[in-house]
């Protein structure tokens, strides 16, 4: 028997490969199918079936594309509605794979339709849940995602987890490994670990939801403490896993088309279409397309993509380092992104050599800050990281001003006033400036390496420093 953890960072997202005796499943897969497939052909292995947990709504599965690619069934749990040909397992239903089983577990709470699967070796011994967003190493799934498509308040949902966790999960063998879909920076829980994999007995010692002395009321409480509205583009991804999308191949062919210094400009000046830059922020604020966004493809780059970038069906055009104009449009695809219509061929040196306009974002570093305040105790310090993060340790003179709010955020800015801005490393903020300053800010000021290098340089007032809650 063989397990495969697939785990995809900037998504914090883990996909899983068994196989036993030339029998393979994929459990949750990310849109692009190549790793899975040609793993099932390295190990001489043929891919049986693909099993989803839920629909989801952080990323596009490639449940379609791996299903049409291999002759895989696509298996779902009981409850669930696609608007394609799938297998609607039932509570408890068994498929084998070669030498080995895997059960379903209906555990609805994160999802009405969220489903576990249990796996048991050639002796059949269970040794592995996949979880899903049912159980996180740390946390558990978020229960109000699907409130709106189940006319089901989030109490209600978090206390159907609290029935899946305590009747289907905890009285499963600690020794079992746990296998989330999901790790550390996922939108999809409040309070996840690092860790990609744990064994059940060990985070019902230490994970919070799976107190043994915890009431329902209690469980509801905490588990619905500390919500924020979910990223907007996830009702859209659910809506995609469910009704079906475009082959990802064909999202390539049109993103990764391109264009010349004279066609990039005509298609931003003929269409609605975002200039995105995905270079390094600081690479950026020295110089790119006037009224160009930067999110950089080396950050949390999809999953800011779909919070700041209102409708998937956005037409898209980039800007990226040589090379990586595959991955860029790759990225985007896995959360629904898929009308990118191109790339400027040589990047900005082309765009430079012909002469075309160029913008720029003035950055400094803490010292340089820290001067300027000597000289006015006054100034105006933008903090765009998360609520909670500024709640438990921020520079005392900043506002906070939240990148994931960023049109509300932007109210609390005065165009006539210069703003310093920051969040934690240097990512956020150049995001936030570059945003801001196509809608018209021209007087916001970068600075380098964040909250940490204002804290590390000893030279400003920091609040004493809280533990932070849960809060996404």
């Amino acid at each position: 028997m063989r397990i495969e953890q697939i785990y995809t960072g900037c998504l914090a997202q883990g996909a899983y490969y068994i196989e036993s005796e030339g029998e393979a499943v994929v459990i949750d897969p990310l849109r692009e199918i190549d790793p899975y497939v040609q793993k099932a052909n390295r190990n001489g292995a043929t891919i049986k079936y693909v099993f989803e947990t839920h629909f989801h709504a952080d990323f596009v599965s490639g449940h379609l594309d791996l299903a049409k690619a291999t002759g895989a069934t696509i298996v779902y749990g009981p409850t669930a509605t696609p608007s394609f040909k799938a297998h609607i397992a039932t509570d408890g239903e068994i498929f084998n794979i070669g030498n080995i089983t895997i059960t379903t577990l209906h555990t609805p709470g994160h999802t009405m339709e969220s489903t576990c699967y249990l796996l048991k070796d050639e002796q059949g011994v269970a040794v592995g849940l996949f979880s899903g967003d049912t159980l996180f190493i740390g946390d558990v799934g978020r229960p109000d995602l699907a409130q709106k498509a189940n006319h089901i308040t989030q109490e209600d949902l978090a206390g159907l987890l609290f029935d899946s966790l305590r009747n289907k999960i905890m009285p499963l063998p600690d020794t079992l490994t746990v296998y989330p879909a999901h790790g550390a920076g996922s939108a999809c829980g409040k309070n996840m670990s690092k860790e990609t994999t744990d064994t059940l007995g060990h985070q019902k010692e230490t994970n919070y939801a799976l107190r043994a002395s915890m009431t329902k009321e209690e469980f509801i409480k905490e588990v619905t403490e500390g919500l924020t509205a979910p990223p907007q583009y996830f009702p859209l991804n659910v809506q995609l896993n469910k009704q079906g999308y475009e082959s990802i191949n064909e999202v390539l062919k049109k993103g990764t088309h391109p264009l010349g210094v004279e066609a990039f400009e005509a298609a931003a000046n003929e269409t609605d279409a975002l200039i995105l830059d995905t270079r390094d922020p600081q690479t950026f604020a020295k110089g790119f397309i006037p009224n160009s966004i930067n999110i950089g493809i080396d950050g949390n780059f999809a999953p800011w993509v779909g919070a700041l970038i209102p409708d998937i069906k956005q037409t898209i055009l980039i800007v990226a380092e040589e090379g990586r104009q595959q991955e860029v449009v790759t990225r985007l695809a896995r959360v629904g992104y898929d009308y990118a219509i191109g790339y400027l061929e040589g990047g900005i040196n082309a765009w430079k050599k012909a002469g075309k306009e160029i913008d720029t974002i003035t950055s400094i570093s803490a010292t340089e800050l820290a001067a300027i305040q000597e000289a006015d105790a006054n100034i105006n310090v933008l903090d765009v990281r998360k609520q909670s993060e500024y709640e438990a340790e921020h520079i005392k003179c900043a506002v906070n001003a939240s990148l994931d709010y960023i049109n509300d955020s932007m109210q609390q800015v005065d165009k006539n006033k210069t703003w310093y801005v920051h969040c934690a490393g240097g990512y956020r903020s150049m995001i936030f400036i570059s945003i801001l300053k196509a809608r018209g800010f021209d007087n916001l000021i970068d600075i380098k390496g964040g909250f940490k290098a204002l804290k590390e340089s000893g030279k400003f007032a920091i609040t004493d420093f809280v533990c932070p809650n849960t809060m996404l």
